[in-house]
């Protein structure tokens, strides 16, 4: 078979996957110009010794993750190929599989929010031990918290102005504080707090550097406002000003039938009213989105954390998409959750597969980056309920590792 060379931009790879590996290279290359040097990365890791040195602590040695290449997506009536890194056998195979179908029924369409992140600074006041003696001050602590708080609204410009200080640059490209509340601790187990919330607008970094940053500054003119003790100034991983949001709408005809839609939004309703099933639910989502994040140099545990945080919020433990069947018949399934992802800094300055990976994507911003992966995620989740409510996740799971210890065997 010849080397494998689309005549347009088109994910809808067919037999792509029985393609040599150099023959999947060389269409790559192909398609997304990569050069010599990227060629190389690819076929190396695209990580030394030396490099990895100035990433970590002590290091011995360089841990790789196979690149694969999710086919057939369409998201926003653009196609896109998306490249996964993972060790687990079919994440990708099934992830291009379900986008296949809902290809056929015209694509996820999906989109994101500004990329707000939130940073957290505490404020510890005076704690009372003596029980009796702390409810004759309530009404004083009260009064302070509130005293307090205010005076840190009334220093709002000031406060967002410091801690745009550090970064110029940002604020010049548009980004940089935002808003700044506050909330009222009246009772804890180590006294009266406040929490400032500093929201940050990050462009298209990640951006955890650049929050950590802004709320160090602020926090000593915090503390001469409100005669606290500062304590933690760091950001939060649960962006939830930073949703990304996935549709998708199919046929019975093109799920296999009515019986599959029905199994499959039955599968839906267990996650949703048993946290066992949730939890198991959301890993799922996750193979997906943590795939792209690690390929792309996004900060997956960040994200993982954050996801997990989103599907507790209302006290109990609840699934990241939602499946239901439309008065026709037709699967409606939706995705949301908080994806703090970028495409400039951290990874991607130093890992060239990080950078090849964003330009296989060709996404241009991190609101991009972050609606590609919400699509990601409902199209792997998708695909495992649809494989759960046929033949059962085992039989292509299995399937395919039985491929790889025969290869593994064979050397």
């Amino acid at each position: 078979m010849g080397a494998f060379k689309p005549v347009s931009y088109s994910s809808r790879l067919e037999g792509f996957y029985k393609l040599t590996r150099g023959q999947r290279i060389e269409w790559l290359s192909n398609l997304v110009a990569l050069d010599a040097v990227q060629v190389d990365a690819l076929l190396s890791g695209g990580l030394d010794l030396e490099q990895a040195d100035q990433l970590v602590e002590n290091v011995v040695g360089v841990y790789s993750l196979p690149l694969g290449i999710a086919a057939n997506f369409t998201i926003n009536d653009r196609d896109y190929l998306i490249p996964m890194v993972t060790e687990e056998p079919s994440i990708v195979a099934a992830c291009s599989n379900a986008a296949k179908i809902v290809r056929s029924s015209g694509g996820f369409h999906a989109g994101a929010e500004e990329p707000i992140l939130v940073g957290q600074i505490q404020i510890i006041f005076e704690s009372i031990s003596d029980p009796i003696a702390e409810s004759a001050r309530l009404l004083e602590t009260i009064e302070k918290l509130h005293l307090s708080h205010q005076r840190i609204m009334l220093a709002r410009a000031e406060l967002l102005e410091l801690a745009n200080e550090p970064h110029p640059n940002l604020v010049k490209r548009g980004g940089g504080a935002r808003d700044i509340s506050v909330r009222e601790f009246f009772h804890t187990r180590i006294g009266p707090m406040l929490v400032v919330y500093l929201a940050f607008d990050t462009r298209d970094a990640m951006g955890a550097n650049l929050v950590n940053t802004a709320c160090e500054n602020i926090a000593p003119r915090i503390a001469e406002l409100t005669g606290g003790r500062v304590n933690l100034r760091i950001l939060t991983n649960l962006s939830d000003r930073r949703l990304a949001r996935a549709t998708c709408r199919l046929s019975a005809d093109a799920l296999g039938g009515e019986d599959v839609a029905r199994l499959i939004v039955e599968a839906q309703v267990l996650a949703e009213v048993d946290r066992y099933r949730a939890a198991t639910h959301n890993k799922g989502i996750m193979n997906g989105i943590d795939a792209v994040a690690i390929a792309t140099g996004n900060d997956f545990r960040a994200i993982e954390a954050g996801a997990h945080a989103y599907a507790a919020r209302d006290g109990g433990y609840r699934p990241l998409t939602n499946w239901e069947l439309a008065s026709n018949g037709d699967l409606i399934g939706s995705i949301e959750l908080p994806l703090a992802v970028g495409i400039v800094g951290g990874l991607t300055r130093i890992h060239q597969v990080a950078q090849i990976a964003l330009q296989i994507l060709d996404v241009k911003s991190g609101r991009e980056l972050a609606s590609v992966m919400a699509a990601v995620g409902l199209s792997q989740n998708l695909a495992a309920l649809r494989a759960l409510a046929t033949d059962g996740i085992q039989k292509g799971h299995m399937k395919l590792h039985a491929r790889r210890l025969e290869r593994t065997s064979d050397r």
